[in-house]
């Protein structure tokens, strides 16, 4: 007897084990790996950067439209307020109607156009009272309602003066930022 029973079916079984060994690893190799855990606010900060490319592409497509007093009507004519009414309600942020309303919603951000973020509300007036309103762009830009004969219009930061920029509000706020407003002393 030549043939030994017990060594042939554990080559079998050792051939076999090692065929399936590579079949697993090849389809472990073809199978996606599973995504990492995401921090907390991580989905929320990323779903906030995308809303406001967004809202920055809207708000540029609404250049070259005509300037109305009272208006709210995308694609016809808005005023300063009426611009990022609309704007803001696309994005389910309902904003009041004029632009000294608007301009003590969210979180006050420094005047400075390094710190602004795109989608801010940059608001100007004379003296204490507030008469217009825009939307920041970025790159040190905002679009506004100007006037009647200007439209609606993409402008320089640097263009409007001290004493008529009045200030910078952040109505879509990060968790970060959120968290510092809860944890301020003014909460404003």
């Amino acid at each position: 007897m030549d043939s030994d029973p017990i060594g042939g079916y554990l080559f079998v079984l050792m051939r076999t084990s090692a065929t399936l060994a590579l079949l697993a690893t090849a389809l472990m190799m073809a199978a996606p790996l599973p995504a990492q855990q995401a921090k907390p606010f991580e989905a929320l900060s990323n779903t906030v950067l995308a809303g406001r490319d967004s809202l920055i592409r809207l708000t540029r497509d609404q250049v070259g439209l005509r300037y109305k007093y009272g208006a709210v009507r995308p694609g016809i004519a808005f005023d300063c307020s009426g611009l990022v009414k609309w704007v803001m309600s696309v994005f389910d942020l309902h904003l009041p109607r004029t632009a000294a309303e608007q301009a003590r919603l969210g979180i006050e951000v420094p005047t400075d156009p390094a710190q602004l973020v795109p989608g801010d509300l940059l608001f100007f007036g004379r003296g204490r009272r507030v008469t217009h309103i825009g939307i920041y762009v970025g790159e040190g830009k905002y679009v506004h309602a100007a006037n009647r004969r200007r439209g609606v219009i993409e402008s320089d930061i640097g263009s409007a003066g001290p004493h008529w920029w009045k200030g910078a509000r952040r109505v879509l706020v990060q968790p970060t930022s959120l968290a510092e407003l809860i944890s301020s002393p003014t909460g404003s």
